[in-house]
């Protein structure tokens, strides 16, 4: 080899990083033959590791003796030893660097070897063990092997432990003597800058700063260094070369090798696969199972796209899965894993294209074999490669197996084997890709097979879950409208089975499937309970999927629920097939009387819900119950059959009342609800309980005191708390009661019950049943505010000073400390310790008890007290408990408490402004109104749209949108003027809800909004509406469990997913200038248009969706009485009807059904509709419900063809 460049040239020694990177790839070629060199992986790292510090810097520096400098050295140069060659004098500085540099380097050789020694000590450790774990292993081979089982495998995990660790000690062994034999050397600025650290001419700032960046230069680089992705993969592939190693070496370093990939997401895309497929294929033909495990994890997570998968091919990897997976199941490492390098193909666009015939062969024989373990995870791949390349799935016979699992119930995810065939479904190039149409009826029939009923609840579970998607889909239910809707038909003629709890699941089922929640009352219903007592109805608490219906006004009668008109559809076929004889029926059973129970429930609701929905010949057909009626006469001799059919009807219409009664309720205590539901702890509903009268007299008053045991007990556990609850509410509201009550015993031992220092009411449990001593205090608050004789009572009374006492402790100006304080946090969540707030906010509902908190100084502390960062708990009892009514410095809290505090309290205090902000209106705007109330809530909320965190005003946004569906305060919010551009897509709802009013239409107009916006729809927007409503609907249709949330966010994420979403056109038509400005632009004719020329396609998936986003634009405009006329004039109607009955696209189908229905909610819509022969469901009032059917189910659904694929008829 020729000899290098001296050392003399008249450039710089110092090699440059290409000079560096030649003589590394130089001294790299001498490896010897099969060997690769570790720079030739990945390009070099701009830093490397601290283990090749030492190497690297000795190659930069060459020899000690070499100059760094030019040879031709000037005046202040250094020589090679770092003497000074000009004409200044020696510096004794040197020297002593020299010797400390020296010294340095022997206390690093001493450091080297104790590491060496511990290292040697913990090898000799883990050879013992591994030793012993030998022994024991042999000594149990000898005995019986299901009793030494569990040892056996203890021993096995200690065996292998060991032998990794002593794999691993003895790698840093070997390192830390590599590290030894080349002593690293300091870098050439780092021994410069010590040279000159004592030069007296720098100043000591500029020393200070120089060493601030030495500091932060070292950090990055040692930050790079211990994190050099580069490096750590050269080595780790350079480490895989070496061959006869255990099992253990290469898993470690394969395992090592996946933990990098995750870290550095984008090293995948710079792999130098000539190298590093070289290492893998070589992991992938070990002998050792748990080699070649190791080995396909990390091949998968080095995919990064279409062309390394092909890559990967080269290696022969598909033969190896298929010889992997064509294992038994003692391979079962080898086996998951290669199933897993099959799965990745999917993830990866246009990756199932390379995936082979014969590993899909391999996967379908896995998903074949009912007793293998990996036989879900097949099936779900199956299902996966289903949707991304049916084709190939299918010439390689993956379908059978996918049927049979549906069919027999067995897989638990059978959903998605569902959703696939549902997707094949819908349009009729993948339609013929199925060999017919029974893969989605096979759920159908297990619960007619009798011999499967009995002892397999779970796979009647699943079979059900599986029903309930077939039939909540377009796709489904079309194909289940091929045999004539005869799988349906036999789902309902097995309620008839014997076993109750295939009764009790199709019972479930229907519910379900027609979108019944049962009322809250319905577990004490089945329990025999009677519950025609309206006392008892009235206090159960109102559900709240039903909440929303105090906001219904004109704007929301207009939002069509695409769920229930499918539910209504539904519902007609499910009663074609017998669903009302069936449950008749099964009313007669009186084996067991819960399920019969259950059955009327349903039979009642089912009645309910035809009378709401259906046309009046379908509704008028079943009401009557004609084979109750005829199972009463055929009986009628024995009276037997006569009894047992008027005790159905009497229970039906018993039902029936308890609904109405419920519903009542709901709708004239909502306003209480809501506002009672917003307490984040302590909840104080009103009972609406027959109370004692007021004017009633001494006498009677006085022994209902001493029946309520206060003036005879002094223990408050053994007074009546129902009795003293009925005398707070009644008698006591009356001043001479009140005087009586204030001269004897009983007004003083309550109030003094509830006060804190007593430790009676402070110290009780925080449990249900001790919630009744947090009713009867408010209510106690409120009853004395009525009178000034109570006022006056609670004035000079010590409870409410005492409880300003407890609040002072926590006020870090009030300077009174406690070490155990009334309202800890503990305490709080423990006790009832909580329930003074909710007794303080019953004072603060009126003005005399607002003045006795101020007397108190309550209001400084609630100040004090919302600055406090500790203790979000208090800080959210108090804004959740207190009355913002009253125009009072409480308001002056809120709004503090909704800028100045941190984020999650100004989330809380902006989600309680909703129950301010939505109220009933009035008619008069006074001060304390609810319409004045709801204006001061809503200019709290526009002031929240500018907070600087996103979530706040998306949630001021939502509550705004809500309270916008009154007119008048949609008035008064476009008065306000907000400025909306900050938040994008966030404000584009509440903008949208301006253009209904033609106050908003002038504002928006005067900001350029209208015209930008629909252009914006017209180009893009309305296929973004399609997929939005599509989710929706998709949500709707789900069953997956609701997270637990607060009665507050309960209250305000009421969103109703299956609600037609807010459209840019409806709300343009709800105005005359939107409509004639929707007739200048030509928007309209253009979906017309797109509507008339692109039905019939079934095969561009962006032409479909652009046809379905003109459909619900069409829909949404027809839907308003000002834009109901442009469907009579473009006769698009008909074209519509023409898709929803011939179309071959199936959801498309769905779609210009559901916008029918949407065109349906105007009067002039409805009429064109009746017109055409459709039933339009409608109120009592003559308005249209927004659900129509066609004359007959045959003119809706399909007709299967001799080919068995679906035919179409056309004109």
């Amino acid at each position: 080899m020729a000899p290098g460049p001296p050392a003399s040239t008249a450039s710089s020694a110092t090699p440059t990083p290409l000079n560096l990177l030649r003589s590394h790839r130089r001294s790299d070629s001498k490896n010897e033959e099969g060997g690769f060199s570790v720079r030739e992986v990945l390009p070099l790292p701009s830093a490397v590791g601290k283990d090749e510090r030492s190497m690297s810097n000795a190659s930069m520096f060459g020899p000690r003796t070499a100059s760094l400098v030019n040879s031709i050295n000037g005046p202040g140069s250094f020589s090679s030893n770092l003497d000074i060659t000009g004409p200044r004098s020696a510096r004794p500085e040197l020297n002593a660097y020299a010797t400390g540099a020296s010294e340095g380097k022997m206390e690093d050789v001493a450091a080297s070897a104790r590491r060496q020694a511990d290292y040697r000590e913990k090898i000799k450790v883990e050879m013992k063990i591994k030793v012993g774990s030998e022994n024991l292993l042999e000594a149990l081979q000898a005995k019986n092997a299901k009793q030494t089982k569990d040892q056996r495998m203890k021993a096995e995990l200690e065996l292998n432990s060991s032998n990794k660790k002593i794999a691993e000690l003895k790698s840093q062994l070997q390192g830390e003597i590599e590290r030894a034999k080349y002593p690293a050397t300091p870098i050439t600025r780092h021994r410069l800058s010590a040279i000159y650290q004592g030069s007296p001419m720098r100043t000591e700032s500029r020393v200070s700063l120089e060493k601030e960046d030495r500091n932060a230069e070292d950090d990055d680089a040692e930050s790079v260094e211990d994190e050099s992705p580069t490096f750590v993969l050269a080595e780790i592939l350079q480490s895989l070369e070496a061959e006869g190693m255990q099992p253990d070496y290469y898993v470690t370093r394969a395992n090592t090798l996946v933990d990098l990939f995750k870290r550095h997401r984008t090293l995948k895309y710079d792999l130098a696969w000539s190298i590093f497929g070289l290492r893998v294929q070589m992991m992938l033909l070990s002998e050792s199972r748990e080699v070649v495990a190791a080995g396909y994890r990390v091949t998968r997570h080095a995919i990064a796209d279409r062309n390394s998968l092909q890559t990967i091919r080269a290696l022969n990897t598909d033969f190896l899965v298929v010889l992997s997976l064509a294992k038994d199941n003692k391979a079962t490492i080898e086996r998951e894993q290669a199933l897993k390098f099959a799965r990745a193909f999917v993830d990866v666009k246009d990756g199932a294209m390379e995936l082979s015939n014969a590993v899909l062969r391999a996967i379908i024989s896995v998903a074949e074999h009912y007793e293998d373990r990996l036989r879900s995870v097949a099936l779900l791949t199956l299902a996966e490669i289903l949707i991304r390349n049916p084709e190939l799935l299918v010439r390689a016979g993956g379908v059978t197996p996918l049927a049979e699992a549906l069919k027999d119930g067995n897989y638990p995810g059978a959903e998605s084997i569902v959703a696939a065939f549902l997707y094949l479904t819908d349009t009729p190039h993948q339609r013929r890709l199925l060999y017919s149409s029974q893969e989605l009826q096979g759920p159908f029939g297990l619960f007619s097979d009798s011999l499967t009923v009995h002892g397999h609840e779970e796979r009647l579970k699943t079979s059900a879950r599986s029903i309930a998607a077939i039939i909540n889909s377009w796709p489904g239910l079309f194909a289940l409208s091929q045999s004539g809707f005869a799988s349906i038909s036999s789902l309902i003629m097995s309620l008839s089975h014997p076993a109750p709890f295939a009764k009790n699941l199709l019972l479930d089922l229907l519910f379900d499937l027609l979108h019944i929640r049962p009322p809250s009352w319905t577990s004490s219903f089945l329990a025999g309970r009677r519950l025609t007592t309206y006392g008892r109805v009235a206090n159960l608490r109102a559900d709240p999927m039903e909440d929303h219906s105090r906001l219904e006004n004109e704007d929301d009668l207009n939002r069509s629920n695409l769920v229930d008109h499918y539910r209504a559809l539904v519902l007609s076929i499910l009663i074609r097939c017998g669903l009302v004889q069936a449950l008749s029926n099964l009313t007669f059973d009186n084996e067991d009387l819960q399920l019969q129970r259950k059955t009327t429930l349903l039979l009642n609701e089912v009645l309910k819900l035809a009378d709401h929905a259906l046309p009046s010949h379908i509704s008028a057909s079943v009401q009557a119950l004609p084979n109750v009626m005829e199972h009463g006469s055929e009986d009628e001799a024995s009276e037997l059959g006569h009894e047992v059919s008027s005790d159905l009807v009497f229970q039906i219409d018993s039902v029936n009342k308890t609904l109405n009664r419920t519903k009542t309720h709901k709708l004239s205590s909502n306003a209480t609800h809501a506002r009672e539901e917003s307490r984040a702890t302590v909840k104080v509903p009103e009972l609406n309980k027959p109370k004692l009268s007021v004017d009633m007299d001494d006498i009677q008053f006085r022994s209902l005191m001493a029946e309520s045991q206060v003036i005879a007990h002094a223990g408050y556990q053994k007074w009546r708390w129902d009795l003293i609850l009925d005398i707070i509410e009644g008698p006591l509201q009356n001043p001479k009661r009140l005087e009586e009550a204030m001269s004897t015993k009983f007004l003083d031992r309550i109030v003094g019950f509830y006060r804190p220092f007593k430790f009676r009411f402070s110290d009780a449990k925080n449990t249900k049943p001790n919630q009744r001593y947090v009713r009867a205090g408010c209510a106690l608050m409120k009853s004395l505010l009525r009178t000034s004789q109570g006022v006056d009572f609670l004035a000079a009374n010590k409870c409410i000073r005492q409880i300003a006492e407890c609040l002072a402790q926590l006020d870090r100006l009030s300077g009174i400390t406690s070490t155990s304080p009334v309202f800890a946090a503990d305490r709080v969540a423990d006790t009832l310790t909580g329930g003074y707030f909710a007794i303080l906010g019953a004072l603060t509902s009126e003005p005399q008890g607002i003045a006795i908190l101020s007397h108190c100084n309550m209001l400084n502390m609630f100040y004090h007290l919302i600055n406090q960062d500790d203790r979000d708990d208090l800080v959210e009892l108090l804004l959740s408990n207190m009355d913002f009514t009253l125009n009072s410095h409480l308001r002056v809290m809120l709004s503090k408490a909704l800028t100045a505090c941190h984020k999650s309290i100004r989330i809380y205090a902006t989600k309680l402004l909703r129950k301010y902000a939505t109220q009933e209106p009035t008619v008069s705007n006074a001060p304390g109104s609810a319409s004045s109330v709801a204006y001061w809530a809503i200019r709290l909320l526009v002031t929240q749209l500018y907070d600087p965190v996103v979530e706040v005003s998306e949630v001021a946004v939502q509550i705004l949108q809500e309270a916008c569906n009154r007119k008048q305060y949609l008035e008064y919010v476009v008065r306000c003027r907000p400025a909306l551009d900050h938040l994008g897509e966030i404000g584009a709802p509440l903008l949208l809800r301006f253009l209904s009013t033609s106050l908003g239409y002038q504002y928006l107009h005067g900001l350029d909004y209208i015209t930008q916006e629909m252009d914006d729809w017209f180009l893009g927007r309305n296929e973004k509406y399609v997929t939005l409503v599509e989710a929706s609907l998709s949500r709707a249709f789900s069953y997956e469990a609701e997270r637990n949330r607060t009665a507050v966010e309960e209250s305000l994420e009421q969103k109703l997913f299956g609600v037609v979403p807010p459209h840019f056109y409806r709300e343009l038509t709800r105005t005359g200038e939107g409509c004639k400005l929707l007739e200048e632009s030509g928007h309209f004719e253009e979906f017309v248009s797109t509507i008339k020329d692109f039905w019939q396609e079934d095969e561009d998936q962006e032409t479909m969706l652009k046809v379905k986003g003109s459909l619900w634009a069409v829909g949404n405009v027809g839907s308003m009485e000002l834009g109901a006329p442009f469907l009579e004039r473009s006769s698009v109607v008909d074209w519509i009807i023409k898709i929803a009955e011939q179309s071959n696209v199936i959801t498309m189908r769905g779609t210009a059904f559901f916008v029918l229905g949407l065109a349906s909610r105007s009067l002039h819509g409805a009429e064109i509709l009746a017109e055409r022969g459709w039933d339009v469901a409608t109120n009592s009032l003559g308005q249209s419900l927004g659900y129509v059917l066609p004359p007959t189910l045959d003119a809706l659904f399909p007709v299967k063809g001799g080919d068995g694929s679906y035919m179409v008829l056309r004109d």
